[in-house]
């Protein structure tokens, strides 16, 4: 019988680039590096009138690479701020300072730092969201349910902010 394929002489290794080494990434540790919650209300006292809570959550990230091979310390920082929307006087503050710890291998170097940005916060998120839920309700709200962040829009922005940021020092350096 006569071999059908269509090779044209190439070997299989000629017909696709080097393989790439997979992507793996595992998290070897999580921590709370710093939290804390202040219940305003019970402090100061009940807000008079009715109380309508409005929430805002602001979000910041940093990573570093530790002393062993492709290994990387990656914390989420969420600072929770609640204000009476009648009064604008507070109600309660809540800020996570939560970190991971990630083995990451097969990322290439100009693809780590977006990779480490963002998708080492998104395995984190949902920890962080049950902890925030847990310590607004054990500080006598009803637990924050914190909606998905948008990692890659906030990667963006950053990466925005910090363009903008260089464009006046480049155009000093011209004049």
């Amino acid at each position: 019988m006569a071999d059908e394929s269509t090779n044209s002489g190439a070997t299989p290794a000629d017909q696709q680039p080097a393989a790439q080494q997979p992507v793996k990434m595992q998290i070897l540790a999580q921590f709370i590096r710093d939290m804390s919650f202040e219940n305003i209300v019970a402090q100061k006292g009940a807000p008079s009138g009715e109380v309508k809570p409005e929430i805002s959550v602001q979000v910041s990230l940093d990573a570093r690479k530790r002393g062993t091979e492709n290994q990387y310390e990656v914390i989420s920082k969420f600072k929770v701020t609640s204000v009476n929307s009648g009064d604008q006087q507070p109600l309660f503050l809540a800020e996570l300072d939560y970190g991971g710890v990630f083995l990451v291998e097969g990322v290439p170097e100009d693809q780590l730092h977006p990779f480490l940005m963002i998708e080492c916060p998104r395995m984190l998120f949902p920890f962080v969201r049950r902890i925030i839920s847990d310590v607004t309700r054990d500080g006598g709200f009803p637990p924050f349910n914190m909606d998905p962040v948008d990692f890659v829009a906030l990667y963006r922005q950053e990466l925005s902010r910090r363009a903008q940021a260089e464009k006046p020092a480049e155009g000093q350096k011209l004049s």
